[in-house]
């Protein structure tokens, strides 16, 4: 059984933003003989020095603390972790107290074969791995650990050690980045898994070495953290809402367009609005300029929503804030201030898009097909719908789809065996009309599934606007076709027969546009509330 030390050298122990990622670590490699010790926590007092460890009692501590028992773990320990936030450009005061004491642990000859020196370990511990975890303050960590590696390298050897070292370390412990921070303690556990059963992929290290956030989004939301802004050369104090506002800020990607957002927080009485420009954003607090797009909401409800702890399309939905101006910042809010980072997703690959013409392509061929020639009209008709499978290799499959292959057979095989071409088309509408109809009450509407990729994917589903209003388009779409069997059936008895197909063109273009239409101005009347 593998026996794992761990040294948390936080002085924060259990707080530490590193101990996140060290516990991640753990529960990727899912080691059962595990003992955290937790170095500002023990009583361990600083080398005196005395080298009394190697000439008077060889091997053992003159000083009667708790580093008598921490060197009989060293010595036994298979894997030893080393986790510790980086201190001005070194390891905590604490941890380098035990690091100091370790002396007892080499012997006092020179190590000949060292190239710049040293001394032999006074037990064989060849058998050992070490893992060094830290986190920093920096935007990265290139050139910020210089003095802990030439350490370690001493300490382990050069080569002979792991690390996991990672700037924007304080941002493990902001909720409002959870999504952000999660996806990147998600690839520490897989290195953890890697690591306990063989060798860390290099996919896995390239993940890791890259940054949360780009250096500009971070520095500016580190700087707003502390409180203080620059303002016309000089620094001036602000407060936790002003604060949260400038982070909050920071993380907006530019998308060409100039806006300007404005935050008025109800409970606070304070207004305060963000610039949002093609090179980034500004957060002005006074003279304020005429905004694209206003929220009004409680400071309190707008920090919830940004920790993840309530739904802001939720929210939204229950009238708990609204939204004036232009409302289609909304429908780009997560690209335009999403937390989520792209580049520490999983390997997972994406559900594909769907396409609206797999659904209509087989009822449209029926309806035009079999009106010109009943017999040709059918056998496309049940190829077309053979065909829709096939296309599924490329679009993601809608259970509308699926139901309409089955139909659209059945309907092409009536006609192929003589029953009237009237009856056929016009009843053919009415079954599209029903399925419609009935896809305005399902727990997705039909319409949703073709829309979702343009409101974020999937996660469209679990908003509840999105929802209504999709359920109400999908109705009165439903009810068009519930009623075009009506003229259908009239209209194909007569000399109009041959403008049948131009008819039932123009109507459904017309609702289409009012689709368009009513996708966005249903969402913004309601915010408006």
């Amino acid at each position: 059984m593998t026996r794992v030390l761990v040294l948390n050298g936080s002085p924060k122990g259990e707080k530490s933003n590193t101990m996140r990622l060290t516990r991640a670590f753990l529960d990727g490699a899912q080691w059962t003989n595990v003992e955290i010790i937790n170095v500002a926590k023990v009583n361990v007092k600083g080398c005196l020095g005395c080298f009394a460890c190697w000439n008077k009692t060889p091997g053992k501590c003159v000083i009667d603390d708790e580093m008598c028992e921490i060197l009989v773990k060293l010595i036994t320990a298979d894997v030893i972790v080393w986790s510790f936030p980086l201190y001005y450009f070194s390891v905590p005061g604490e941890l380098k107290n035990l690091i100091d004491r370790q002396l007892p642990l080499s012997l006092p000859l020179m190590a000949r074969e060292a190239k710049s020196g040293g001394h032999p370990s006074r037990y064989d511990l060849a058998h050992q791995r070490h893992l060094v975890i830290s986190t920093c303050g920096f935007w990265t960590p290139e050139g910020n650990y210089d003095a802990v590696i030439a350490m370690f390298d001493h300490l382990c050897g050069r080569g002979n050690y792991t690390t996991i070292l990672c700037g924007q370390g304080e941002l493990f412990s902001v909720p409002e980045l959870k999504n952000c921070t999660d996806a990147y303690l998600e690839i520490i556990r897989r290195e953890g898994e890697e690591y306990a059963t063989g060798e860390i992929r290099a996919e896995t290290r390239a993940k890791l070495s890259e940054p949360l956030y780009p250096r500009a989004v971070f520095e500016k939301m580190a700087d707003a953290s502390w409180g203080i802004s620059e303002h016309q050369g000089s620094e001036i104090t602000v407060d936790e809402s002003h604060r949260f506002t400038i982070q909050m800020a920071a993380l907006y990607k530019p998308d060409g367009l100039e806006r300007v957002l404005e935050f008025y927080y109800t409970d606070l009485d304070k207004t305060y609005q963000i610039l949002l420009t093609k090179q980034g954003s500004e957060v002005i607090t006074n003279g304020f300029q005429p905004y694209t797009t206003r929220i009004e909401t409680p400071y309190s409800l707008w920090r919830s929503i940004s920790r993840h702890e309530i739904s802001g399309e939720d929210a939204l939905f229950q009238h708990l804030y609204k939204v004036i101006g232009d409302f289609s910042l909304m429908l780009k809010w997560h690209d335009l201030f999403g937390t989520l980072a792209p580049t520490k997703g999983t390997d997972v690959k994406p559900p594909g898009k769907t396409n609206m013409m797999l659904l209509l392509l087989p009822w449209i061929t029926i309806w035009t097909a079999i009106t010109l020639d009943s017999t040709v009209g059918s056998v496309v008709g049940i190829a077309l719908a053979a065909l829709v499978p096939l296309l599924w290799l490329s679009f993601r499959p809608v259970v509308f789809e699926q139901i309409s292959i089955p139909i659209v057979i059945g309907i092409s095989l009536a006609a192929l065996f003589g029953v009237d071409t009237r009856l056929i088309v016009s009843a053919s509408y009415f079954i599209f009309g029903l399925m419609w109809v009935a896809g305005a009450f399902t727990k997705i509407p039909l319409t949703a599934y073709y829309s979702a990729s343009s409101h974020g994917g999937e996660g469209a589903f679990s908003n509840p606007l999105f929802i209504r209003t999709n359920r109400i388009l999908t109705a009165v779409w439903g009810g068009l076709y519930l009623i075009t069997p009506v003229w259908t059936y009239i209209l194909l008895g007569t000399g109009f027969s041959p403008y049948l197909g131009l008819i039932n063109s123009i109507l459904p273009v017309l609702l289409g546009a009012f689709t368009l239409w009513f996708q966005r101005w249903y969402p913004a009347k309601y915010a408006r509330g």
